[in-house]
């Protein structure tokens, strides 16, 4: 198998015959094998059945249907552990991207290149205060604290070697960080020009709550990026600086018992900064330190993130 692409969907049966239809014409042009996986990420909308029908006549398709709604990333994950071709290509399958850019992606990949990640250029027609500047800010925020300066991160449409994508562990949002994972497994990346289509049908899944997603799942890709091995350095730093702050300030209080003769007992406005402070840290800490016992449970064990309810 030469090509395999990957479509994840959620609630999309008015945009999947056209896609399918576009997809497979493209794909047919290239002159070599290749599969389409549709995975089914617990849509309720019909979907499911339009994919079986679109299958009944396609022996090209393949649909692995979830158990529930897992999220994008465990669908891609599964698409990828499912795939066999030698190059895997990631889509939405909302129509945005356009099948016709695929060459693009995979001339790229013919460079040397090990991962080809889409740039959606022409994305004025999107709203400007809920998608279009978020975005741009989220891009800017990513490629500063990770290194890897791209301009669309959150762009699906991506082409892929197997044994990158195969090799990659993702979890909660981590699909939007694809490039960052990638980089630090030493993957040669570069960033191509894709078009950008208004939507067909359905309604769109994204939305400034996501924002506190990524901001959320951004700090845990630095902090196992960089101290995973060495989780000391971050919270030992943190803790000398807490510590140091928090002597500092009692010699202070102290001094001012003593020599000026004021009371500290009644200055509750204290206690619930520091108390904040705290909380706030423990809260943080709290949280990476769940997101390595999470990935040590899956991976050590095997566990899937994601359960599959039938393949066909």
């Amino acid at each position: 198998m030469d090509y395999s692409v990957v479509i994840p969907l959620y609630n999309e049966r008015d945009s999947l015959a056209p896609l399918h239809a576009e997809l497979s014409r493209v794909m047919q042009s290239l002159g070599r094998a290749y599969e389409l996986i549709f995975v089914d990420d617990g849509s309720v909308d019909g979907s499911l059945e339009v994919l079986r029908q679109l299958k009944a006549a396609d022996p090209a398709m393949r649909v692995i249907a979830l158990a529930r709604n897992s999220g994008q990333t465990a669908a891609l994950a599964c698409g990828f552990s499912r795939a066999a071709g030698d190059v895997i290509i990631a889509m939405d399958a909302d129509g945005q991207n356009d099948p016709a850019d695929i060459p693009k992606l995979l001339d790229k990949l013919d460079e040397g290149y090990d991962l080809a990640s889409g740039w959606r250029t022409e994305r004025w027609q999107e709203e400007r205060f809920t998608r279009r500047l978020p975005s741009m800010a989220a891009n800017s925020l990513i490629s500063a604290m990770t290194g890897v300066k791209l301009h669309d991160y959150g762009c699906t449409f991506k082409a892929y070697r197997r044994d990158l994508a195969r090799s990659l562990q993702l979890y909660g949002e981590m699909h939007r960080f694809v490039p960052a994972i990638a980089a630090e497994q030493g993957a040669r990346i570069a960033e191509v020009e894709i078009g950008f289509r208004p939507r067909r049908a359905g309604i769109s899944k994204y939305g400034l709550w996501r924002i506190v997603r990524t901001l959320l799942d951004l700090i845990t890709v630095k902090f196992l990026s960089r101290y995973s091995t060495a989780p000391i350095q971050v919270f030992g730093l943190i803790g000398i600086i807490l510590g140091g702050l928090g002597s500092l300030w009692t010699l202070i209080l102290v001094l001012e018992k003593v020599v000026l003769g004021r009371e500290l007992g009644n200055r509750p406005a204290l206690l619930l900064a520091v108390m904040l402070v705290v909380v706030g840290v423990q809260f943080v800490v709290f949280g990476l330190l769940g997101e390595m016992l999470a990935r040590t449970y899956h991976e050590s064990q095997g566990k899937p993130i994601y359960v599959i309810r039938e393949e066909f």
